[in-house]
């Protein structure tokens, strides 16, 4: 189980390696959200996500046989692309199952940093658990899981000890943190780095429409699952469900999950662009979404929404840009 000594240990591994992201401000976006809101800027990491950081933990926690062997990840991007550099800085080879379906930035990306890539069919049913295990064993690759894995889960919650110094250099000690949720690895993470450092902070998990297994999940005391794959623009968090080994974190540390509209992250996309000039794909804007437009939700007078993505398709972006710009 991940702790807060592993958290401090991957924190270690990754000085030097992984960038300390700034937090942002507008007095636009406090006008609208009717309280001060604070934009932790993981879209500005390495690789335009908060999974390097995942990715580097895991990686470098490797011994050398299994480095020189290679490592294998299953994702439909962000988490791609995080692996995938940290092995390339490692010198491992890394085999990275995506969804055909998945955007085609993603794939490219992916594949520019090195990592050979093993498209599956996920609309279709194929599973990538399934895939991916059957690749490992065969060619004795380590998996690397994107959020049930306590490395992974380790390297998240660095960014929870970045936001713990940041909030009270910012007056900030209590309040809500908004967090961009799939299987719940940067929740969890993050949510244990905050109990340990900022007790009065407390992680808000945020999930698109339709796709919000883990405010079910909590709401219900037992993990459940989403009726679909795929079928939201909000690709980056789209999980079958919460995670074995994140949702008890989530239950012990986590307030209930909240859930936005495609329209409100679109929003929130152009609103980031035009108040903060950073580029965010739907479903890392998700959090800004939530604290701009579900403020009765929200506890405090300042909340700290953890925007997690900068992978975004350009006509998309354009078309978010064109409607709310």
């Amino acid at each position: 189980m991940t702790s807060i000594a592993m958290i401090e240990a991957a924190a270690e591994r990754l000085q030097g390696h992984a960038r300390v992201t700034p937090l942002l401000s507008s007095p636009f976006l406090d006008e609208i959200a009717g309280r001060r809101v604070l934009v932790k800027a993981e879209c500005l990491q390495h690789t335009g996500s908060f999974k390097f950081r995942g990715g580097w933990a895991a990686v470098s926690a490797l011994p050398r046989d299994a480095l020189a062997r290679g490592v294998i990840a299953y994702s439909s991007g962000n988490h791609a692309q995080g692996v995938a550099a940290a092995a390339r800085a490692h010198g491992a080879p890394a085999v990275i199952v995506m969804p055909a379906d998945a955007p085609k930035l993603k794939i490219d990306n992916t594949r520019a940093l090195g990592a050979e890539v093993v498209l599956y069919d996920r609309t279709g049913g194929e599973s990538r658990e399934a895939v991916g295990a059957s690749h490992a064993e065969a060619r004795g690759l380590t998996l690397i899981k994107p959020y049930d894995e306590p490395e992974v889960i380790a390297g998240q919650g660095t960014c929870g000890l970045e936001i713990a110094a940041q909030a009270t250099a910012e007056g900030v000690t209590e309040g809500d943190v908004l967090i961009n949720c799939g299987g719940g690895g940067l929740s969890s993470g993050v949510a244990l780095a905050l109990a340990a450092r900022a007790p009065g902070l407390r992680v808000r998990p945020v999930e698109p429409e339709g796709f919000d297994d883990v405010a079910r999940s909590l709401a219900a005391g037992e993990i459940r699952s989403n009726p679909a794959p795929s079928g939201s623009i909000c690709d980056a968090i789209l999980t079958p469900a919460p995670g074995e080994i994140t949702f008890p974190i989530m239950q012990a540390h986590c307030g209930a999950g909240l859930v936005i509209t495609e329209d409100q992250a679109m929003q929130a996309m152009a609103l980031a662009f035009l108040r903060l000039k950073i580029v965010l794909e739907p479903g890392g804007a998700a959090s800004l979404a939530a604290a701009l437009f579900h403020g009765d939700a929200i506890d405090g007078d300042a909340v700290i929404a953890v925007v997690t993505g900068g992978n975004v398709d350009p006509e998309l972006f354009r078309e978010a840009l064109t409607r709310y710009g």
